[in-house]
């Protein structure tokens, strides 16, 4: 019985052991949650993100102040590109430092250096040890970069964003920076309404864009329009326009959407040069500067012209500013052409047109298509032609859309390939095969003729979009161009403004060429030589009739020969010189027929003595006859 007794006081007292020991658990717990819930809560305080965005271009950097920062924060900063093709590169730098025109001391010490036979990764890491604190290039995804700092002591810092000084790169950047939030090198967080960094606006020259742009105003085109790109409420325009060659009066105009004046400058033509602008009330699209030729009396003035364009850059009207920035204007693309000719197929004389193999190529830089190379792994972008037009057209983007002007029917493509870099640099290759109207043959002198013939290609857009200009060495004939019937002496390339609903700009390809004379003078003039030469043997036969009758199948000849090269002839609603050497030599035929008639019949008459005194002179009367007669042919179409 004691034994049981006693068991029951141990379990008792086991009961008040354990509660007395959980209420201890429980205690240290509360304060452990307490002390870490407080710990917590200071670093949530404490951890900071900010969201940035910018462009860069021309050298022109973003540069931030980062005031306050306190000693032992740490510092981070992720920049990635959201546009063009910009390698990013972002730098830390003392707040006495001066940044805002930084880009224009590194690059040219690095060219130089560079030249000097140094390796550039190198220089770069040599020269942003020396300007800055601590920076990056490409420690982030790709080309994006990123970087850790600890900051040494308390006070205030620059953040410049921008693009790697090793090369021309370009696009609009999205910045992340980061106090005490490693997250941030990531490139994927969320900001939280803390503000790190400032926009230092007067150093990074935020919404100052100038563009220089120079033309030529000529009797043939005496207008240049010019769309402005997208501006701003409170935006103020700056122009400067100044003649530099000629006796060109620029008259200028600027012009909203639906071209109506909204400011124009020399208007009445007196002056070489212009200055004015011009403040926005409104965000405005789409309009035009229009630069026109003055008049100096009734004679209009022409030549070339420097056009300096500023958003926000009164230093513009005294046109002395240099470009930065974003282009102003949308200035014409210019498109390289060149066409290789490599094979004539066939030429239809009676069609007038003719059949063509050849290689056509385009060259252009488009900013709109940069993208950079570490989004595809890739220096290019390769696409057949209908993938190229549904990636153009599912982002939007335009491209130098063209027509064959003197095309025939359809074009066969045998090739076609677009290649895009990543700095917006395009190149587009075709092989084709095609009939092409040829207009301008001129078949009077046939067969000594030789011909013009063109390839034009036009483009779609005005030239307020896109305009040619030459590929220089594109364009080449073929070494074996397949055609025996033509020579080809020499070819050219002709780029020329022309109207087609509006001021167009066409390339022709433009090559001469003669016929080759070795058929002609074989199966046309040898066999008509030949026929004239009979009829003048007849003359030294005394017997008339048989003159007659020699000189009649002569000319039956002649009548069926004609038949037999009509099909060679082309069928043309005006004399070509070999028309006129047949209808000649025919004429002349017929003549010699009747005069030999004429002689027999005076023979049977009784005046033989008559006859012979008239036909004594024939024998000389007939070559000169066809040499006055070819003269004068010759004459006529040659001379």
């Amino acid at each position: 019985m004691k034994k049981n007794v006693t068991r029951i006081k141990n379990i008792g007292g086991n009961k008040k052991t354990w509660f007395r020991w959980g209420i201890v658990t429980l205690t240290l717990i509360s304060i452990l949650m307490a002390i870490a819930g407080t710990a917590l809560a200071q670093d949530e305080e404490e951890r900071a993100v900010q969201t940035l965005t910018g462009y860069f271009g021309n050298r022109r950097s973003s540069i931030y102040t980062l005031p306050n920062l306190k000693q032992g924060d740490k510092l981070y900063i992720y920049m990635q590109r959201t546009s063009g093709n910009l390698d990013a590169y972002v730098a830390l730098a003392d707040a006495d430092m001066g940044l805002s025109n930084l880009f224009d001391v590194i690059v040219p010490q690095l060219k130089r250096e560079i030249a000097a036979g140094r390796d550039p990764l190198v220089v770069i890491k040599e020269i942003s040890d020396e300007f800055f604190l601590k920076w990056d290039d490409d420690s982030g995804a790709g080309y994006d970069a990123a970087l850790e700092y600890i900051v040494p002591a308390d006070g205030s810092y620059q953040l410049l964003a921008g693009g790697t000084p090793t090369k021309d790169t370009f696009g609009d950047f999205r910045l992340l920076v980061g106090v005490n939030a490693p997250e941030v090198l990531t490139g994927k967080v969320s900001p939280t309404g803390d503000t790190i960094a400032v926009l230092n606006r007067s150093a990074s020259r935020v919404n100052i864009d100038i563009q220089e742009v120079k033309g030529i105003l000529t009797p043939e085109r005496t207008e240049r329009t010019y769309i402005l790109r997208n501006v701003d409420t409170g935006d103020t325009l700056y122009v400067f326009v100044e003649a530099t060659s000629g006796d060109l009066h620029p008259v200028v105009v600027l012009q909203d959407f639906g071209h109506k004046p909204l400011r124009s400058g020399n208007f009445s033509g007196k002056d070489t040069s212009i200055a004015f602008e011009y403040k926005f009330d409104e965000v405005s699209e789409n309009d035009r500067l229009v630069i026109s030729s003055g008049t100096q009396g009734e004679e209009i003035t022409t030549g070339d012209f420097r056009l300096l364009l500023g958003l926000n850059s009164p230093e513009v009207l005294a046109g002395k500013a240099e470009s930065v920035g974003q282009p102003v204007v949308h200035d014409p693309i210019d498109v390289k052409v060149g066409i290789q000719m490599d094979q004539i197929a066939g030429v239809d004389q009676k069609a007038e047109n003719y059949d063509v193999v050849a290689n056509l190529i385009f060259s252009w830089q488009d900013p709109t298509w940069a993208f950079s190379p570490d989004t595809c792994d890739c220096d290019t972008k390769i696409f057949t032609v209908s993938e190229f037009v549904k990636w153009a057209t599912d982002n939007d983007k335009r491209y130098p859309e063209f027509i064959l002007f003197n095309q025939q029917g359809n074009r066969w493509s045998q090739s076609e390939i677009v290649v895009v870099r990543p700095d917006g640099e395009a190149s587009y290759f075709e092989r084709f095969s095609v009939t092409l109207q040829a207009p301008d043959f001129d078949f009077r002198k046939f067969p000594f003729d030789s011909q013009d013939f063109y390839i034009r290609v036009q483009l779609l857009f005005s030239e307020d979009v896109y305009i040619y200009e030459d590929l220089e060495g594109a364009s080449r004939l073929g070494e074996q161009l397949g055609e025996e019937e033509w020579v080809v002496t020499d070819f050219e390339t002709i780029i020329e403004t022309v109207e087609n609903f509006g001021e167009r700009s066409q390339f022709s390809y433009h090559f001469n060429a003669k016929r080759a004379l070795t058929f002609y003078l074989i199966r046309f003039f040898v066999p008509l030589a030949l026929i004239i030469l009979v009829a003048w043997i007849t003359f030294f036969l005394k017997n008339y009739m048989r003159r007659v009758e020699i000189t009649t199948g002569n000319l039956l000849l002649f009548i069926a020969f004609n038949f037999t090269i009509s099909d060679s002839l082309p069928k043309l609603g005006y004399l070509t010189f070999l028309d006129a050497i047949l209808a000649s030599t025919f004429f002349i035929s017929v003549v010699v027929v009747a005069f030999n008639v004429y002689l027999q019949r005076l023979e049977a008459n009784g005046k033989e003595e008559l006859a012979q005194r008239i036909d004594k002179y024939t024998l000389w009367i007939y070559p000169v006859a066809y040499v006055v007669t070819f003269g004068l042919v010759y004459w006529y179409f040659f001379l």
